[in-house]
């Protein structure tokens, strides 16, 4: 399952490969994914970890779970990118009915890019022109100006904000899809 940009190949990464990253083996994860990866941070496995559980209790998730962000031709990994759960999880049904949560990582050496904007695009391009998704959300600390910077050039807008547990505070932005949209060749 590979989403195409110009630049990117957004691979979901199945089960053997998360779990092989989890555990450090990034040549096996890499042959289950069928790319690079070998410069997935060990700082980074942990989110491996926490979507192999998530597709354990749902194997549907699958689509929308772990991505590795990769460049082409050489399908190297520069980054990841994930939805939190499918789409109108119990959690973001107050604030934003029907809404799907995205979160991305870039390997430091490949930010300012604009590699996490095209693959966001993609992956918000997919899951509306696939499964009809109309509102995304992020969570982002305020201290973070590259994304938050991102996030408002995508058309995000603050909607709340909350304390998360690991990462502190964060606002939750959110951005409706436009319908009018027309899928990339």
């Amino acid at each position: 399952m590979r989403i195409g940009t110009g630049r990117l190949a957004l691979i979901a990464l199945p089960a053997e490969a998360l779990g092989a990253i989890a555990e450090g083996r990034m040549d096996l994860a890499g042959a289950r994914a069928g790319c690079d990866l070998s410069g997935f941070p060990a700082e980074e496995r942990e989110i491996a970890r926490i979507r192999l559980a998530d597709l354990a209790l749902d194997p549907e998730y699958l689509p929308w779970s772990l991505r590795a962000i990769c460049l082409k031709p050489e399908l190297r990994c520069v980054g990841h990118f994930n939805f939190h759960s499918r789409p109108d999880p119990a959690y973001l049904r107050d604030l934003a009915p029907g809404a799907v949560e995205l979160g991305y990582y870039i390997l430091p050496e490949f930010r300012r890019r604009g590699l996490a904007e095209e693959a966001a695009r993609a992956m918000m391009d997919w899951a509306a022109d696939s499964h009809g998704v109309r509102r995304f959300v992020v969570s982002i600390s305020p201290a973070n100006a590259a994304s938050v910077a991102m996030a408002r050039k995508l058309g995000f807008a603050r909607i709340g904000g909350h304390l998360d547990e690991v990462d502190g505070y964060e606002d939750i932005l959110a951005k409706d899809y436009d319908p009018g949209h027309q899928p990339k060749p």
